[in-house]
């Protein structure tokens, strides 16, 4: 017997990284040292752009609604996601990104769709000003369901430790002002496929009146990044806290930045939520107060800044696109950091 017997190729692996070399080396900045396929990417940290530079790390994946993405035989957003998710991660602590590694892994190697979700996530590195570094592509036989895979990633990023937002500087009487998502983003999709595939008995292609397309395309609408937003927002301490609402929803991401002896009041009424969750509540008869925890709701970014700069701040945000951000709510007095609703029906 050889590998290829044992279901491993190692020419598709070889394939593979052909394909997506030049994808990778088309997001490289001055600070990559290393080429694709090195045992370790290389980045030099240009330490004379800040006092005192802080590296900030996450990792994260896309859920299953990589699920979504294998029935409707799409790959080329779910690589958007996954970078787009990190970036907002390390933006909420003022970070900007600097480079990012991927992990595939799967039964098969298809080099065809390793190819399009590497571009996707290529893509989104260009669109963040991020490098891709480098990663792994594993072919794990008798591990994955035959067309499966999975796909995680890792971004590092840096902020000068004078422009960190921690929230500590959050007080009473400021106000939460609530950033439009593009859709689910990466979150809640268990509960979203029970109810598409399982309770409504729908395809990826049933078109849905209600949502203006067929529900596969509102639910792989890619993750957005808010970097663009509010990058160039950061400077000058306007922005005392943000939350990127992602699993947990509101109800459970929102307390992560709230200093101890404060809690969040949010107005349900302050913003329409969006025809997808609406459709998706009824479909499945969610209550609200799941809705509220598994979902972000419209909302894919909270900031926490000063009444008085509310105003400004988001007319800054609308000259970027950002032009349905409002506030939705403000910080009171309480213990724990929590949240409560107002006009929850």
């Amino acid at each position: 017997m050889d590998y290829k017997d044992a279901g491993v190729d190692i020419d598709a692996g070889n394939e593979t990284v052909r394909r997506i070399r030049a994808l990778a080396r088309s997001t490289f900045t001055s600070g990559v040292l290393s080429e694709i396929g090195s045992f370790g990417g290389l980045f030099q940290l240009e330490t004379g752009r800040f006092r005192e530079p802080v590296l900030v790390a996450t990792a994260d994946g896309v859920g299953t609604k990589l699920k979504v993405a294998f029935l409707a035989d799409r790959h080329d957003t779910v690589g958007l996601d996954l970078v787009n998710h990190c970036v907002n991660d390390i933006l909420v602590q003022g970070a900007e990104p600097l480079f990012f590694l991927d992990y595939l892994a799967t039964g098969r190697l298809s080099p065809e769709v390793a190819e399009r979700i590497v571009g996707g996530i290529a893509g989104a590195c260009r669109d963040n000003g991020c490098a891709l570094l480098g990663g792994e592509t594993a072919e794990m036989p008798g591990f994955y369901a035959d067309g499966e895979y999975d796909l995680a990633g890792f971004l590092v990023g840096v902020v000068d430790r004078e422009r960190l937002v921690s929230g500590r500087a959050i007080l009473v009487g400021d106000v939460l002002v609530g950033v439009p998502s593009s859709g689910l983003h990466t979150n809640g999709f268990s509960l979203a496929r029970r109810i598409v595939f399982d309770r409504q008995g729908l395809t990826v292609d049933t078109h849905v009146a209600e949502l203006g397309r067929t529900i596969g395309e509102e639910l792989l609408e890619p993750h957005r990044s808010y970097l663009p937003l509010v990058k160039p927002l950061l400077a000058g301490g306007r922005i005392k806290g943000m939350a990127h609402i992602t699993g947990g929803g509101i109800t459970d991401n929102l307390p992560r930045v709230l200093p101890h002896g404060t809690t969040a009041v949010v107005d349900l009424a302050a913003w329409e939520v969006p025809a997808v969750f609406r459709w998706l509540q009824r479909s499945g008869q969610v209550p609200i107060e799941e809705m509220l925890r598994t979902f972000n709701m419209g909302l894919g970014l909270i900031i926490v800044t000063a009444r008085d700069k509310a105003e400004p701040l988001m007319e800054e945000l609308a000259a970027r696109g950002g032009r349905d951000a409002r506030v939705i709510g403000e910080v009171v007095a309480g213990e724990p950091p929590s949240v409560s609703y107002v006009n929850l029906s």
